[in-house]
């Protein structure tokens, strides 16, 4: 278990991706009554509990605030699932699980609106692989589950956002510390093609660009 404290100067606009271009007048009034399009004033800090999972071991995963001070930004070095020569059977899965709560101030809360995934997909014709998240207040009834399929033959790049409109946001609990998780999850299916000579992964780490999951926080008055 680890913990790190992240201050956020709050300033800046809402990411614009919170509104759904197809609303009607009608249907954005609605939305703008149940959400503010400014965080809070003064400082948050959001505190990591723990990181826990075969994609993130201790000492490979770091948080940094993003630039807009509206989002969070997680990094892997260590996070990868494979199938091929030397990769034992369970290396064909991996995830990563976060606990953190968000120290607001009193009179706000707070929703995850936006989750931004990015990594490298290696994946032989036949193979495929799939990016999964889930996201949950502690004590909460209901989980919000998103995934995402790569289908081989991949050598590049991928990117996905998971996007949640206004009018469907989960609300952290008025007044109520509880710690937020998301849980999420690299796997990779060898398919049809042969791993013993042509191997497939996923990974969200690179040494030659910024791989990294970006979380974008939406703010509303209790």
């Amino acid at each position: 278990m680890r913990k790190m404290t992240l201050l956020l100067a709050i300033g800046g606009m809402v990411l614009s991706l919170l509104l759904v271009p197809t609303m009607s007048a009608q249907a954005m009034s609605a939305q703008a009554a149940r959400a503010d399009t400014e965080p809070p004033p003064g400082n948050i800090t959001i505190d990591l509990k723990s990181v826990n999972g075969s994609g993130c071991p201790e000492g490979t995963t770091a948080v940094a605030v993003a630039d807009d001070k509206t989002a969070f930004t997680v990094t892997y070095s260590a996070y990868i699932a494979q199938v091929g020569p030397g990769a034992e059977p369970t290396d064909r899965r991996a995830n990563c699980q976060l606990s953190m709560v968000a120290n607001i101030p009193q009179g706000f809360t707070y929703a995850i609106a936006a989750a931004d995934y990015r990594g490298y997909a290696f994946l032989a014709r036949g193979a495929w692989g799939l990016e999964k998240a889930s996201y949950y207040f502690q004590g909460s009834p209901g989980t919000e589950y998103r995934s995402h399929r790569i289908d081989g033959p991949q050598d590049d790049n991928f990117a996905f956002s998971d996007e949640t409109p206004i009018a469907a946001l989960v609300w952290a609990r008025c007044g109520v510390k509880r710690n937020f998780n998301v849980n999420t999850e690299l796997r990779v299916n060898a398919g049809w093609s042969n791993p013993s000579k042509n191997p497939s992964y996923l990974n969200m780490d690179s040494t030659d660009i910024s791989v990294s999951t970006i979380f974008h926080l939406a703010w509303k008055h209790c």
